[in-house]
């Protein structure tokens, strides 16, 4: 199950992943916003990461008009390795290298389209689980 959250900024683009979601036959799991009306992103994207780090969803997908603040939010969740990505390089480099577990990204940043590929290659890359790479996440997570 994937966990998705937004702010006011990003919920047309959150409705835009939701339906692609829906039409993959993925399960979601969407934490708000539940309008354009004005909102603190950092409930929104705090609950998605919680889900995330407690094992209740495997991945999530967290979108503001930046992508900054709701990714600095995810982060301090402890478990929680969230990518601010705006191309589809960073998604599936994210994905191989660090085995990150939440994206996050900018509605007013990457359009539609872009975002859609975000999002699949995010869902789609495995991580490499090549030693070096899992050193570097044990030491991200103080398993040093």
């Amino acid at each position: 199950m994937i966990a998705i959250g937004s702010d006011h900024g990003g919920y047309a683009l959150k409705q835009t992943v939701i339906k692609y979601l829906e039409e993959k036959g993925l399960e979601y799991k969407d934490f708000g916003c539940d309008s354009l009306d004005s909102c603190d992103y950092p409930i929104f994207g705090r609950a998605a990461a919680l889900a995330v780090a407690s094992g209740e969803c495997e991945k999530g997908i967290v979108i503001c008009t930046t992508g900054i603040g709701i990714s600095i939010t995810a982060n301090k969740v402890a478990g929680v390795r969230c990518a601010l990505c705006s191309d589809s390089l960073s998604a599936k480099m994210t994905r191989l290298h660090n085995d990150a577990n939440m994206l996050a990204m900018g509605a007013g940043i990457v359009g539609d389209n872009l975002a859609l590929e975000i999002v699949e290659t995010f869902l789609t890359t495995e991580f490499s689980g090549e030693a070096r790479h899992q050193r570097r996440i044990d030491l991200i997570e103080g398993e040093h």
